[in-house]
């Protein structure tokens, strides 16, 4: 055991470091990654592109998501708060010039500087649903956001594959469930909305008939045959409409009580 960045106790190698280790390449290439990513952007708008926005990715993980965003928003800048020493390697490789900081937002330490009430524009992309208290960590992570500061959550909908339990999704959401979340986590009520039918959805039963399958498929190199169907559904994901009663990746924006 090792003392984490913030002082609490985690694993010489926790579940995290093993999942960046296995399958950061399937995460970066994966369909659903760049539809979520697309769909960040357009929610974060305008103001996140104004020059000296500052933009934080809570579960950062291995920066795929904001190298993505960096590419598109060269005026800002950005942070990382991860637990994972694995994830963050890989993130800093790619952002050298961001701010990375392995941190715990289970615990209710007080945020470090230069981070504390740092960012205007928040994202928490595909966390929420891995955590036992995601109303917990969501309170927490408000130290680190400005008043008045937006939040752009995504969590996965619809039922949960072999591979969501086995990289640990306790629960995926409806956006009744998220919303409730979000107002126990004190933050002002938002827009919440189901994106993603029909082609996310289209997708996401590919992964569910492939079962237990897909976790050695994930965790090595695509042969051909998945990288066209890969390249196929990246296509197919910009049909996909972002509000409907049947969408499966459930989103959120809302913002920071002054």
């Amino acid at each position: 055991m090792t003392a984490g960045a913030n002082g609490d106790r985690v694993d010489e190698m926790d579940p995290w470091d093993r999942h960046w280790r296995r399958f950061a390449l399937s995460a970066r290439i994966n369909p659903a990654q760049a539809f979520r990513r697309r769909l960040i952007l357009h929610l974060l708008g305008g103001a996140a592109a104004e020059p000296g926005a500052t933009i934080l990715d809570i579960g950062c993980g291995s920066g795929d998501l904001l190298a993505e965003l960096a590419a598109h928003l060269p005026g800002a800048m950005f942070a990382g708060i991860d637990n994972s020493k694995t994830g963050l390697a890989q993130a800093r490789r790619k952002l050298p010039r961001a701010e990375l900081l392995q941190w715990d937002l289970t615990s209710a330490a007080e945020a470090p500087e230069p981070l504390r009430q740092w960012a205007g524009h928040v994202v928490c992309s595909e966390v929420l649903e891995h955590l036992d208290d995601p109303a917990g960590v969501l309170a927490n992570a408000k130290a680190f956001i400005k008043p008045g500061g937006r939040l752009v959550i995504t969590v996965p909908g619809g039922p949960i594959s072999a591979f969501d339990r086995h990289i640990g999704h306790r629960r995926h959401y409806t956006k009744a469930l998220l919303g409730q979340v979000l107002l126990a986590a004190g933050f002002e009520a938002g827009q919440v909305a189901a994106a993603g039918f029909p082609m996310f959805n289209l997708y996401r039963l590919a992964v569910l008939l492939r079962g237990g399958r897909l976790i050695e498929d994930a965790g090595g190199a695509p042969g051909p045959l998945a990288r066209t169907a890969m390249g196929l559904f990246r296509r197919l994901m910009r049909l996909t409409l972002t509000d409907t009663p049947w969408g499966w990746q459930i989103v959120a924006v809302v913002r920071k009580k002054d």
